[in-house]
């Protein structure tokens, strides 16, 4: 089955986009704030329609309400009255209960009102456990065609069985090249412009590799707790929330082989030999090279806050709030580098980055050098994904003056938001155009979410059959010491970004 090629100019066709859990808090949060963004600048053709399903006893002018209070909360002072009612006009809402059959026919009857040549795109914004069901109701009412597109948020599945079952299920109704498995992550600008960073500038690739690098560090965290999403965290923690694809995903664009071109599979493709490439962890191997995590009671913003485990009311709870481990890439280009990765919530900032270090020179040219640093530092190339995106590239210079050679290490900053001017789009805005478009590149395949899987799943076997809980750490600080002792007993310490 080929997607159908008969799009606008500029490549955004006529949409009916379909938000199953339209009335939930990533739907709210996200989606909605994305698609007004994209009808302020006019990418949203006439005809698109915007159809919420949800359980909520609501009519398209009670929806319409709903969806302006979200805009105006997540858009603020920024909001425009014209363009609201621009987006509201497209609003539509069915009251169905993804659960069972009933009612779906008014979702086809709808769908059939609108343009005949109409992409139509299926975002599932609800539990896992709820996308096979979905995808066969679509199927059984007849509104699933060779343009339709159909969006899965993570996480898909829990563990490797899981994952298959979900993807057997959503597989039996939509062709692969039909499904998109998002992660917002990849649809960062920052995360965007490592593949051009790596790729368009010839004096860094040749760099790029074992005899140059150091180590590679990747961290994502966060200073708040698990919130509202308390039930779905403790059957999930850390591991499956987070590194298994957010910080998986990032360390394959650090460290995937150019392809012959960014294109639909290309990209995707070296993802995929990068997961596959990844040393499998042993029991022994889990136990010395992870470290797992959960936060205490401590100070967030100089506030005091509870413990996970008074958070989610659950005192027995065994769920794990921070990773921090150590992989291994297996290849020609990788060999010998180690990965450190790490993610906790109330930590002590917000921040999403990567680090690549480079390894010293090899040889000391300026052993009686003059200064408050003992020795030249790493260069260090810190990628920021959020909240400030931009890079700093490291390095070491001679401070001015007479007499002797003083050394000081200095920064080449790039910031997005003062390199150039233009808005930061949310990653949901790239995203949800390109699921319109059929431009599958940043999103997950099949193949890579199983692959993912298959590198996990040693480490949650290992964790669930060693009595060993996880350490605590207090809130607002960067994680059990365990995790400090983690990369240090290789010589080398968790870098921190200047901008906090």
């Amino acid at each position: 089955m080929t997607l159908p090629t008969s799009e606008l100019a500029d490549g955004m066709p006529t949409c009916d986009f379909t938000i199953v859990g339209a009335t939930g808090d990533l739907s709210l949060r996200k989606l909605v704030p994305a698609l007004y963004r994209r009808e302020a600048e006019d990418q949203l053709r006439p005809g698109t329609r915007i159809i919420g399903v949800s359980r909520s006893d609501l009519d398209d002018d009670g929806y319409r309400a709903v969806v302006g209070e979200a805009l105006a909360h997540h858009i603020g002072d920024e909001l425009d009255p014209v363009v609201v009612v621009r987006l509201l006009a497209r609003v539509h809402h069915l009251v169905l209960d993804a659960a069972t059959p009933d009612g779906w026919h008014l979702l086809h009857h709808l769908l059939k009102e609108g343009d005949p040549d109409a992409v139509r795109v299926f975002y599932l914004a609800t539990a896992p456990a709820l996308f096979g069901p979905i995808c066969h109701r679509l199927d059984e009412i007849g509104v699933v065609d060779p343009s339709a597109r159909v969006v899965l948020e993570k996480p898909i599945g829990t563990d490797l069985a899981s994952a298959r079952a979900v993807n057997d299920a959503v597989g039996q109704v939509f062709d692969e090249q039909q499904i998109f498995r998002i992660d917002h992550y990849l649809g960062k600008e920052s995360v965007q412009n490592l593949l051009v960073t790596r790729f368009a500038n010839t004096f860094l690739e040749p760099l790029w590799n074992s005899r140059w690098v150091d180590h590679v560090q990747i961290t994502v965290s966060e200073t708040l707790g698990v919130g509202e999403r308390g039930d779905y965290y403790d059957g999930s923690g850390a591991l499956r929330d987070m590194v298994q694809n957010h910080l998986l995903q990032l360390l394959c664009l650090v460290a995937m082989e150019p392809p012959t071109y960014v294109g639909r599979e290309t990209v995707r493709d070296e993802k995929l030999k990068v997961l596959q490439a990844l040393k499998p962890m042993s029991a022994d191997d889990v136990d010395r090279d992870t470290v797992r995590g959960r936060y205490g009671q401590g100070l967030a913003d100089g506030v005091a806050v509870p413990s996970y485990t008074e958070e989610l009311g659950r005192p027995g709870s065994a769920t794990e709030t921070f990773v921090a481990l150590r992989a291994e890439v297996q290849n020609w280009r990788w060999a010998g580098v180690p990965f450190y990765l790490r993610t906790g919530k109330r930590m002590d900032r917000k921040i999403s980055e990567i680090v690549v270090v480079f390894k010293e020179p090899p040889h000391a040219m300026f052993p009686h050098h003059e200064g408050t640093q003992p020795s030249p530092a790493a260069n260090r190339l810190h990628i920021q994904v959020q909240p400030d995106e931009g890079m700093q590239l490291h390095m070491t210079a001679k401070e001015p003056g007479p007499g002797g050679i003083r050394l000081r290490p200095v920064s080449l900053d790039l910031s997005y938001a003062t390199a150039f001017d233009a808005r930061m789009p949310d990653a949901y805005e790239r995203l949800l155009m390109d699921v319109i478009r059929g431009n599958p590149t940043l999103f997950m395949r099949r193949d890579e979410v199983e692959a993912a899987w298959t590198w996990v799943e040693p480490i949650l076997r290992r964790w669930s059959v060693t009595p060993d809980r996880p350490r605590r750490y207090p809130a607002g600080t960067s994680g059990p010491t365990a995790a400090a002792t983690l990369i240090e007993r290789d010589g080398r310490t968790w870098q921190e970004s200047d901008h906090d």
